[in-house]
């Protein structure tokens, strides 16, 4: 079934509900967010926009972005979300791959478009065409939708190259929801999904459980992640509910202790999207309090592969509380999650291996790329990438993407685990291993460090410490003070630009 029929339905019966905010400005109720997103799929519909057509949405955190998607599915469309921190030739790329119609941007986002050349009808919001929306005739009833018909084309990260679109189609949304009230969350109608992360991203995605149930959405006003904002919206809205990568969670506990806040008001902290270090996660539960719940998953397995309930996050009475805060939890209802060696056959408890998912939330494919899909789908199997194991509980627990782990003497060293030795030295905020090229031993330990104010680097005692927990050939081999690390749009750490730099240094 269409996506789209939720907001129809919780508008019919709690339409004056307050839905849409900007900040603490409440700029919509349910029944007017149906209204306006049903104006727009009209709009679209006499733009020639049909069932299965693509359509951008290249736009900053704000609460039109929601009615834009929802009158995007609910003409039948489906929406291909583009992160707004991406550089023109970047969206203009997707936009083109996509094949869309239609691109609804941003002010100040439109033009970045414009000169890229992207081939589409450009809608800017502050333009005269989006105004005419509010004017246009309503589509007479949503557009019906198959389960497999395809609602949200979503883009990979590409930091290895082109990215591709991954096929999300309205069933898999629909599972990834109701396993969300399962494993991961329950959503009241007092609640608050509060987007400081990406809405083109997982963040984004969580809309449809509050949609679901007539919760409030806002969206900070200043449009991005700012930590005292936060507080603030928390504060005033109450029972807040938001999305937030690991770095953003360090982040926020590190503003919230400088100046003594509590977070009052967060509820609800899903946090996921990269590695989660158990030094940062302990101290945030101390300072925040059980707020956390943990999910793994992929754009190709959006937001369900695995989920670590906020009684694990918080717990420190179970002998193996360290071992499963490092986890990503158990699988999700809605999936089957495997650990496979090289041939994609299940592997012994404790044993390393490939993380591999199937199930109703796993992607068909990637947009017009049999070759990229065939090497990802295997018999009935996403084969992940990322290397982990799972014990006999069912706790996975993730040690590395399989290309960031390093090979030195014939031996694997999963740079994570490094990574989180390191991070329990107080001087250090912020830590990034990677393999560097060693003439005989294939490869040798580097890592990338950020210091906390006022300490200056001491190998010395980051060597003593590693050797009196890890094995000395996993030892870092050389350290490389950096400002900050390089990370992506959604704030996973660039090993890429690591591996860059190091070239660079053996260059000179």
């Amino acid at each position: 079934m269409n996506i789209g029929l939720y907001l129809q339905r919780i508008a019919q019966v709690h339409g004056d509900r307050p839905a849409l905010f900007s900040g603490r400005e409440a700029v919509a109720d349910y029944a007017g967010f149906y209204a306006r997103a049903m104006q727009l799929a009209g709009w679209l519909t006499a733009r020639g926009i049909g069932p299965g057509d693509r359509v951008a949405i290249f736009m900053k955190n704000v609460p039109d972005y929601l009615i834009v998607q929802y009158g995007i599915w609910l003409a039948g469309a489906v929406a291909v979300p583009i992160n707004a921190k991406l550089h023109g030739r970047e969206a203009a790329w997707i936009i083109e791959n996509a094949e869309a119609g239609v691109s609804f941007a941003s002010p100040g986002l439109s033009a970045a478009l414009v000169e890229a050349g992207a081939g589409s009808e450009i809608v800017c919001l502050s333009s005269e065409p989006f105004a005419e929306i509010a004017a246009a005739v309503p589509l007479a009833a949503p557009v019906s939708r198959g389960a497999d018909d395809l609602a949200w084309l979503f883009y990979t990260s590409g930091t290895t190259g082109r990215p591709k679109g991954v096929m999300i189609t309205h069933r898999m949304l629909t599972n990834m929801a109701l396993s969300y009230f399962v494993d991961v969350d329950q959503v009241h109608p007092e609640d608050t999904a509060l987007y400081a992360a990406p809405l083109s991203h997982g963040a984004g995605i969580y809309n449809i459980m509050h949609v679901m149930v007539g919760a409030k959405h806002a969206c900070p006003a200043s449009g991005g992640f700012d930590e005292a904002e936060i507080f603030d919206l928390a504060a005033h809205h109450d029972r807040v509910h938001m999305f937030a990568a690991p770095t953003m969670v360090k982040r926020m506990t590190d503003a919230a202790k400088r100046v003594g806040a509590r977070g009052e008001g967060l509820r609800t902290i899903v946090y996921g999207g990269g590695p989660m270090y158990l030094a940062d996660i302990v101290e945030a539960v101390d300072w925040f309090g059980e707020v956390f719940v943990q999910i793994y998953g992929q754009g190709e397995c959006p937001m369900a592969i695995s989920a670590l309930s906020r009684g694990d996050v918080s717990d420190r009475a179970h002998p193996r509380w360290r071992e499963r805060l490092g986890s990503v939890g158990r699988a999700q209802s809605v999936v089957e999650v495997r650990i496979g060696d090289a041939d994609g056959n299940p592997v012994a408890p404790d044993a390393p291996g490939e993380i591999m998912v199937r199930g109703d939330v796993v992607m068909p494919g990637y947009w017009q790329n049999p070759e990229a899909t065939a090497k990802t789908l295997v018999n009935g199997w996403l084969r992940t990438g990322d290397v982990g194991s799972m014990d006999a509980d069912g706790y996975v627990t993730m040690r590395d993407r399989s290309k960031d782990m390093i090979i030195s003497g014939g031996t694997n060293i999963y740079p994570r685990e490094v990574e989180e030795v390191l991070l329990e030295m107080p001087e250090l905020s912020e830590v990034s291993v990677v393999g560097r090229p060693h003439p005989e031993w294939g490869e040798d330990v580097v890592a990338f460090v950020v210091m906390e104010p006022g300490h200056a680097l001491d190998e010395a005692a980051l060597d003593a410490h590693c050797l009196a927990n890890i094995a000395r050939f996993k030892r870092p081999k050389a350290y490389f003070v950096l400002g900050e690390l390089p990370k992506n749009n959604y704030g996973k750490v660039l090993k890429t630009k690591l591996r860059e730099m190091l070239e660079d240094v053996a260059n000179d």
